[in-house]
């Protein structure tokens, strides 16, 4: 997989801002940062350090190749976060009060920039990224959030991420393996905490709300008193890349990781079919 794909826009217009398939169970996964392309406006502007695209939610759609065979919906942003980030507001209001990046992103997580001296796209181009990529990616969701609560009664909503272990910009120390978010409990069932942080194997550190407590999607599509729960995984990926490598901003699975991770999020999904909820 190469970490940086230049995507052309073509007569103004960009192109397939995210792919979806449909669900066939009461659950759509969304994967919003692990999109690689970018465009020529955000290309022509990038540092060194921000061509490798370090910040990207590295290799989620392989992780959860699984999810078809389940007949679990999902949707995959195409464009890198560094050209919108989908899970942040449309009018990129704070999520959190510590540092962080915002719908536009201008510092990587190592705390310098994403763009040269003057290197920042303008506002026709963001406005572009916000009609074209953000607003068709979340009025998705919310259409399939609706069909999928129409056929069986609720929908679930599981917002999969990943991040380094480390990241001294936005907290202290190494974050567990499996970081859950719910909004405090305000996005979903407290079922669904309840099954995924039972499911998980002894083998793998969690917590829930701790410093990733669910962005925007979460945030705004958990609605539990309407029966449509969201949930967040904020994966560290200590739990599947080589380590040695990501250090050096190589990103390559770890082969001898690989299964077992994989065999969990297959055993989180699973749960989380399992439930059911009364209208």
């Amino acid at each position: 997989m190469s970490p940086f794909t230049e995507q052309a826009m073509l007569e103004g217009k960009i192109q397939q801002p995210f792919e979806f398939r449909p669900s066939q169970s009461p659950i759509l996964v969304s994967m919003p940062h692990s999109g690689l392309f970018v465009t020529p406006s955000v290309a022509a502007g990038l540092t060194e350090s921000a061509k490798k695209l370090p910040d990207t939610d590295w290799y989620i759609p392989e992780l959860y190749d699984f999810l078809e065979r389940l007949g679990v919906g999902c949707i995959k942003a195409n464009y890198s976060r560094y050209v919108i980030d989908l899970n942040r507001p449309y009018d990129d209001k704070p999520l959190y009060e510590t540092k962080t990046t915002g719908l536009f992103p201008d510092i990587l997580f190592a705390d310098s920039p994403v763009f040269e001296v003057a290197g920042e796209p303008g506002e026709v181009h963001k406005q572009q990224c916000k009609e074209q990529i953000w607003q068709p990616y979340h009025q998705t969701i919310e259409a399939e959030l609706q069909r999928i609560k129409a056929q069986f009664g609720f929908a679930i909503l599981f917002d999969a991420h990943s991040i380094a272990a480390q990241v001294p910009m936005l907290f202290e120390g190494t974050l567990p393996d499996f970081n859950w978010g719910t909004n405090q409990g305000k996005s979903c069932d407290q079922s669904l905490a309840h099954v995924v942080t039972q499911v998980l194997s002894p083998n793998y550190s969690q917590v829930v709300n701790g410093r990733f407590k669910g962005g925007y999607i979460t945030r705004e599509f958990g609605r539990p008193d309407a029966n449509i729960h969201a949930i967040q995984l904020e994966l560290s990926q200590a739990t599947y890349l080589v380590d040695e490598l990501a250090q050096q901003q190589s990103y390559q699975l770890d082969d001898t990781k690989l299964p077992a991770i994989q065999q969990q999020l297959k055993d989180v999904i699973a749960a989380l079919l399992s439930l059911s909820f009364s209208s």
